[in-house]
This record gives structure tokens, C-alpha cells and sequence, in this order.
């Protein structure tokens, strides 16, 4: 979900932004009007974050998905090792494209437990001589999520931030690098952010593409080709509704309380079950199954009559999942819950 009030801004803005006469789909991108919008979008980014000047921020395309092979070729700065943790789908494909460039070590993995939970740090097996250590906070499929930023000491942390970020306040200053696609807490699809520390930029694998160079994004503002225009002023406008919340405490407080609501409602009933360790469960999104899979269409539809959308598990996992991103109001949170109440009651 977008907030309606970034839609409904949206909608007055789009034939029109700001009486330039001209849409902002309609203007040129190193134009003064949409430097405008650029700027103030990463600068009330980085007052969400707390972003400090040691970090560039970067508006990006090609999803999160494209930082995958990205990563080894901007990070491994003449070694041959990256640590990465194994916790989900979304750290597998990351592993994949990695394997491409360098050698992999697996600090823990969480597949033989069907990733419903995360192995205890003190059995975790990292590098001495990693180039960065590669982790996903939150693993959208699974529901699995990391309950505390990993230690790591000194090696760059690179975080796949896609699903939690702007949920609730972090500390940037432990990550390397963070990386996020914009199509769950931030905006449309079609953007990816990037927020890297300056240090670790321009010492590139040989043959990488300037494109894929983040010094390259990193030196011309993002600019250096034309980016995702309408995806980047839209963020932009989340950014704002963002502050105007009360930032990110608030949103923790918002998120953490629809999660709790969720989780309470399918612990308490022998109809719904969620498989994943307590100690990890995702704020942001919550998989759940039924005691009878041949349940699952009719739910999916009398859902559906209730507006009760797009809750249908990921074809991999089944059964059914709940994303509860920043813009889902604990109203849509209730509404779920006292539906699935009442198909139990029909049902159960």
C-alpha cells in the first residue's frame, strides 16, 4: 500500500506540479524543478535515518534484485571472500549472483529448518579475511527477521533492507552499505536506494560497467543517467508523510503494536498456525496457514468480498501471508484479524 494522503497528493500534483505547468512525468530530470524534488527527497531521507555526510545516498533502478551481482564488484576491493548469511529466498538469490564473483562463506544457514528460525551468533562461522558480510533483516516469503543488527566487528555490514526499512529507527552508522527496493515501505516500483559509506566507493572488480560503478551514481547525484523519475518524487512524497507521522519511533510503535495484534490472533486459535520462531518473526510481513489447505481458496475469496486483498502465500511456502507495511493502518490490521475470527467461527 501507498498512504492516501501521498496518492491524493499525487493526483493534485499531476497535471500540474507546483504551477511549472507540466507533470513531473513531463520534466527533465536535470531541469531546476525536479532538482528540487531530488534534493528534498534525500535530504528528508536522511533526516529520517539519520544519515550522516560519511554516507552517499543513491536513487537507483533496477530493484534490489540488481544489487545482488553489484555488491562483490563494488565491495570485495581486491579480496577474494564475502560472508553471507542464509536466511530466507531473498539471501539465496543474493548468495547466487556472489558465487559469480568471489568465493562464498556461509555464516549460518537456516535452510534445513525451512527458515522459521536463525541459528544463535555464537554458532555462526565468519571470516577472518571477508571483504563484507551480507545479511537480510527481513525475509518477505518466510516471515523470518532478524531481532538485532549483526556484529561483525570491524568487516562492512551490507544490509537488504528492501522490506523493513523506514519501519522503525536503525543505526546507520554499523552498516557498510544498506540497500533497498522501493516497492514495499518507500514508494512504486521501479527505484532502488542505496545508502553506501563513501569509503568504500571506486575500488571496482576489472570489467565492471560504469553503470553498475556506484562511485559513477555517487559522483553525478544519481544523474548520471536518466532515473526513475516519478518513482523518486513519489518516495519523496512518503518521505514527508513519513515525518509528518513523527518519523520513525512512531511508525516503530504503529508497526510493532499490528504485528503483536496478528501474531496474538493465530497463537490464540488451533485453526491458524505460524511456523516461525517467536524470537524472529517478522513485523512486516506474517505467513500464516490454515488446518485445512482445502480451505485456502475459499478463504482467499470470502477475503477478498471483504476487500481483504492480495493475502495468498508466496508459491513457494503456501498457505497465506499478510504484509503490514507502514501504510497498512491498524484498522486493515483488525479488519484481518475479525475476519479471520469469523471463518474459524464458519469453519473451524
Amino acid at each position: 500500500m501507498l498512504p492516501d494522503a501521498v496518492m491524493q497528493k499525487a493526483q493534485q500534483e499531476m497535471l500540474d506540479w507546483n504551477g511549472t505547468g507540466m507533470s513531473v512525468m513531463e520534466m527533465s530530470h536535470r531541469g531546476p524543478e525536479y532538482t528540487k524534488i531530488a534534493e528534498k527527497a534525500e535530504a528528508d531521507l536522511r533526516e529520517l535515518m539519520g544519515i550522516s555526510d560519511d554516507y552517499a545516498v543513491l536513487f537507483l533502478q533496477g530493484g534490489a534484485s540488481l544489487q545482488f551481482p553489484m555488491i562483490p564488484m563494488n565491495l570485495l576491493r581486491g579480496k577474494k571472500t564475502a560472508d553471507y548469511l542464509n536466511t530466507g529466498a531473498w539471501s539465496t538469490k543474493a548468495i547466487a549472483e556472489a558465487k559469480q564473483f568471489c568465493q562464498v562463506n556461509i555464516v549460518t544457514d537456516s535452510t534445513a529448518n525451512h527458515f522459521t528460525t536463525i541459528a544463535d551468533p555464537e554458532q555462526w562461522s565468519l571470516s577472518n579475511d571477508a571483504a563484507y558480510v551480507h545479511y537480510t533483516p527481513n525475509e518477505t516469503i518466510h516471515g523470518l527477521e532478524f531481532a538485532d543488527i549483526p556484529d561483525v566487528g570491524d568487516i562492512p555490514l551490507v544490509a537488504d533492507l528492501s522490506s523493513t526499512i523506514l519501519s522503525r529507527p536503525i543505526d546507520v552508522s554499523k552498516f557498510g552499505m544498506i540497500y533497498a527496493g522501493a516497492q514495499k515501505n518507500i514508494g512504486p516500483a521501479g527505484l532502488c536506494i542505496v545508502i553506501i559509506r563513501k569509503d568504500l566507493l571506486g575500488d571496482v572488480l576489472p570489467g565492471t560497467p560504469t553503470m553498475l560503478n556506484y562511485k559513477t551514481h555517487a559522483d553525478n547525484g544519481s544523474m548520471f543517467n536518466t532515473p526513475a523519475t516519478y518513482s523518486w518524487y513519489l518516495a519523496g512524497l512518503v518521505f514527508d508523510w513519513l515525518k509528518q507521522q513523527g518519523g520513525l519511533e512512531a511508525m516503530a510503535e504503529l508497526n510493532q503494536r499490528k504485528a503483536a495484534k496478528l501474531y496474538a490472533a493465530i497463537d490464540g486459535s488451533d485453526f491458524y498456525s505460524n511456523p516461525v520462531d517467536i524470537r524472529y518473526r517478522s513485523w512486516m510481513n506474517v505467513p500464516f496457514t490454515l488446518a485445512d489447505d482445502k480451505l485456502d481458496k475459499q478463504f482467499l475469496q470470502q477475503a477478498a468480498e471483504q476487500n481483504l486483498l492480495t493475502l495468498k502465500g508466496h508459491r513457494d511456502l503456501g498457505g497465506m501471508r499478510a504484509s503490514i507495511y507502514n501504510a497498512m493502518p491498524e484498522d486493515g490490521v483488525d479488519a484481518l484479524i475479525n475476519f479471520m475470527n469469523e471463518f474459524e467461527r464458519k469453519n473451524g
